[in-house]
C-alpha cells in the first residue's frame, strides 16, 4: 500500500534536516487556503487531495536554487501553479486536439508522448525546472487521472514509464525511500552538494530512451 503525503513528506523532511539542511530551510510554509481556492476557481475544477496535501504541507520551495524532485524539478506554490498553467494553456492546440478526438490519448499511451497535450488545462503544472520543462498533474478524468507527466515546450507532454510517476504519492514516498536508502530513484541518484542542497544527478542505469524517465 502507498504511504500518504504525509507520511512520505515526514521522511523526506526528516532526511532533508540531517543531510541537506540548505534544502530543508527552504521549503516554504503551507499554502494560503484562500490561494488554494483562487487556484481552483481559475482552472475551474477541484485540484486533486494529493496536490491539495502537498500544498497545505509545503507551498513550493522558497530558494529557486534548490529541487526536490528527480530531474532538478522545484515544487512550485500555488500562485505560481496559476501562473504557470495561465501560460501553458495559451499553448495548446484546442482545434487539433478536437480534430483527433480520442487519437490523441490513443497514441499518448502508444507511444509515451504528444506534442497535442502540451497546454492542455487539465494537466496542472506542480514543479519546475530552469530550463523551463515541467511535472504536470493529469487531472482529466481517463485513465491517466491523477498520474504524473514532463512537460516541455519541443518534445510535448511525456508519459514516463517508470513506476514513480504513477501518482503524487507514489512519487513523494519513491523520493523518501531514494534519499533514506541513498539508491538511485529511476536514472537519478539522490546526491547533497557543497552548500548542503539535495541534489540528483543523473545517472543512467538504463538503455537509450526518448525520454527521461
Amino acid at each position: 500500500m502507498t504511504a500518504s503525503i504525509r507520511e512520505s513528506w515526514t521522511r523526506v523532511e526528516n532526511w532533508l534536516a540531517e543531510h541537506a539542511p540548505s534544502t530543508y530551510a527552504a521549503l516554504a510554509p503551507p499554502a494560503d487556503p484562500a490561494d488554494i481556492a483562487a487556484l481552483e476557481h481559475l482552472i475551474g475544477r477541484p485540484l486533486l487531495r494529493p496536490l491539495v496535501t502537498s500544498l497545505l504541507r509545503h507551498d513550493g520551495l522558497l530558494d529557486r536554487r534548490c529541487t526536490l524532485l528527480p530531474g532538478s524539478y522545484r515544487p512550485m506554490s500555488a500562485r505560481e501553479t496559476a501562473a504557470e498553467w495561465r501560460l501553458l494553456t495559451g499553448f495548446h492546440d484546442k482545434r487539433t486536439a478536437e480534430e483527433e478526438g480520442d487519437e490523441v490519448d490513443y497514441d499518448f499511451m502508444k507511444i509515451g508522448s504528444s506534442r497535442v497535450l502540451y497546454g492542455h488545462p487539465q494537466l496542472i503544472p506542480i514543479a519546475r525546472e530552469s530550463g523551463g520543462g515541467h511535472l504536470v498533474l493529469d487531472h482529466r478524468p481517463e485513465i491517466d487521472r491523477g498520474r504524473v507527466h514532463e512537460a516541455e515546450a519541443t518534445a510535448g507532454v511525456t508519459r514516463g514509464s517508470h513506476e514513480a510517476w504513477a501518482s503524487l504519492p507514489v512519487l513523494m514516498e519513491a523520493i523518501a525511500t531514494s534519499v533514506e536508502t541513498n539508491q538511485p530513484l529511476y536514472d537519478y541518484t539522490p546526491t547533497v552538494d557543497e552548500e548542503q542542497r539535495l541534489h540528483w544527478a543523473f545517472t543512467p542505469t538504463h538503455g537509450p530512451t526518448t525520454h527521461r524517465a
